[in-house]
């Protein structure tokens, strides 16, 4: 970090590294790498895995020859759906996969990192625990605490009769579907897990490491169920949040590669992870999908980057100056939020053009910015939808 921070590396110099870094783990590996990665200090729409995610992994990687692919994921999580569709594509797509942790993979991260052959950790690097985040009432519960609460109430009332005052209120206020809900939530990712690492990760488990006993398939369903349950035991963990780091995973049965044991590669990563992170502080980038050959960043354009016209009537467009991370290229682009007559003509005077409907940027250096994320919120502070 000190190394890079006394360089005073532009936006585009970082860029320009963490290519060059992706070039050189390659051919260290003989590998393809993928980085995905998230600002997760960033509080920004899209930063969590969506399906948009999905479709830009799927369009960077679907013409490449290889079948050995690195994944390296740093996210705090998001849609079981989408991460689901992520690993259906790259397990179809390459016949081997190690996911390469050196920061933060939470929740639904955790469960994509469980699809691999292999799991690379550094000293630095850590799951979480998988129980599903639900939306009660206002706020997000643990799928785990509240099933766990309502079998505590259950097994009260049989031994007692009846529940006190307070719980049975609450007891009341719960819906059939609301509760097979959350219990079908929950049931979603212990099944995940439990298919993938039988699927993959266990996949040339032959023998037990102590006594050399042959393996059965039902051998391996045991120890997936046994580490899904221990990953969603939100009463052992006590945080959704909690940082699990080799030895918590390794007690619970998992096999994790340790990168710091290979100084060279250690080397490597450590400057990937320090070179994204300074990405991150030091210009609007929320998000990242770097391959050999291709960047893409998602942004969040500050919003006093977005200017009401002042020559049309007020609220009717909105000015959005964008500068590509890479080259530094200047572009700036409108969009409508009312149908206003000549708007249109009055921009293109101006030579100013009208925001693509996909919101993202192609600059004339190949480098892509995605303002889906600044777009959302431009929208919600205008209280209108824009016009495509």
């Amino acid at each position: 970090m000190v190394e890079y921070i006394s360089k005073r590396l532009s936006g585009k110099q970082l860029h320009e590294e963490l290519e060059k870094l992706v070039g050189q783990y390659n051919a260290m590996q003989n590998t393809y790498l993928m980085i995905y990665a998230s600002a997760t200090s960033k509080n920004v729409p899209g930063m969590s895995i969506n399906m948009e995610d999905y479709y830009t992994i799927v369009d960077l990687l679907r013409k490449t020859n290889s079948k050995k692919l690195d994944f390296y994921i740093e996210t705090p999580g998001g849609s079981g759906t989408a991460a689901e569709d992520i690993v259906t594509f790259l397990r179809h797509k390459f016949d081997y996969v190690n996911f390469v942790i050196s920061g933060e993979a939470k929740s639904a991260g955790t469960i994509i990192a469980l699809s691999g052959n292999d799991i690379s950790m550094t000293e630095t690097g850590s799951l979480g625990p998988i129980d599903a985040q639900v939306v009660i009432g206002r706020s997000n519960q643990s799928a785990y605490d509240y099933i766990e609460w309502i079998d505590e109430k259950r097994g009260e009332a049989a031994k007692n009769g009846g529940l006190n005052p307070f719980d049975a209120t609450m007891v009341a206020q719960i819906s059939p579907g609301e509760l097979k809900g959350v219990g079908n939530a929950l049931n979603f990712a212990q099944d995940l897990v439990v298919d993938w690492l039988c699927k993959y990760k266990f996949k040339d488990w032959t023998k037990t490491k102590t006594r050399g006993n042959p393996v059965t398939e039902e051998c391996r369903k045991q120890r997936a169920r046994e580490i899904a349950r221990d990953l969603l035991n939100h009463s052992k963990w006590r945080t959704h949040g909690r940082s699990l780091k080799y030895n918590d995973l390794t007690e619970i049965g998992l096999q994790i590669a340790k990168i710091d044991d290979n100084p060279d590669l250690a080397e490597l990563v450590y400057r990937i992870q320090t070179v994204i992170r300074l990405l991150f502080d030091s210009t609007t980038t929320f998000k990242l999908f770097v391959t050999a050959d291709n960047v893409i960043a998602k942004q969040a354009v500050p919003t006093d980057q977005m200017k009401k016209g002042a020559t049309l009537d007020v609220g009717a467009i909105a000015e959005i100056g964008v500068q590509c991370q890479k080259c530094g290229k200047q572009y700036e682009f409108y969009v409508k939020f009312e149908d206003v007559p000549g708007v249109d003509e009055q921009m293109k005077e101006k030579g100013i053009s009208r925001l693509p409907n996909n919101n993202k940027v192609l600059c004339d250096c190949g480098f892509e910015t995605d303002l889906t994320g600044p777009i959302s919120e431009l929208e919600v502070q205008a209280g209108k939808v824009i016009i495509r």
